[in-house]
């Protein structure tokens, strides 16, 4: 599948393009360093990650609840609805003296075959101060609602910018 109106962009050593990613998604195991600091403060560290990747969106990275500093994520109002991972619920996110409000969600009973995503958590890297993988720094996807995670990994073009809602 290949975008419309948009030129895929060819992956270079070392590189994926989402153009290459499945639908449905396929989860992964990754063991990259994420590191995620809000209001000054380092609020998770770990090299236990899991990716979602789906044709069209940049990674969105799940990781552990456990992980993240006591007192970062509580209870947020919302849901919303995948259909392929099901539904899910949302968290605010706390460090230093900032919240970021349901700027974080979870799958309480992620669909079959996303057994993965269980006990694990998603940001939005744009409503924190800095998302990292293995030390780069993360750039954000457009639009308000997907929140992949962009490094030089990957290539698009991305959905979520303006026009691409039919991608």
């Amino acid at each position: 599948m290949h975008p419309p109106k948009a030129e895929r962009t060819v992956p270079g050593p070392g590189q994926e393009s989402v153009w290459d990613y499945p639908r449905p998604p396929r989860v992964e195991r990754s063991g990259e360093r994420i590191v995620i600091t809000l209001g000054g403060e380092t609020i998770l560290d770990t090299t236990d990650a899991v990716r979602v990747l789906e044709t069209s969106h940049p990674p969105v990275y799940y990781l552990p609840r456990s992980a993240f500093a006591d007192g970062a994520l509580t209870d947020a109002r919302g849901s919303s609805f995948c259909e392929f991972k099901g539904l899910a619920g949302y968290l605010s996110v706390h460090g230093g003296d900032a919240t970021a409000e349901s700027a974080a969600w979870y799958y309480p009973n992620p669909s079959k075959g996303f057994g993965l995503l269980d006990d694990r958590v998603a940001v939005y890297p744009a409503r924190m101060d800095s998302c990292t993988v293995d030390g780069e720094t993360v750039v954000s996807q457009e639009g308000d609602f997907y929140g992949g995670w962009i490094t030089s990994r990957v290539v698009g073009p991305f959905k979520g910018a303006p026009g691409t809602l039919g991608w």
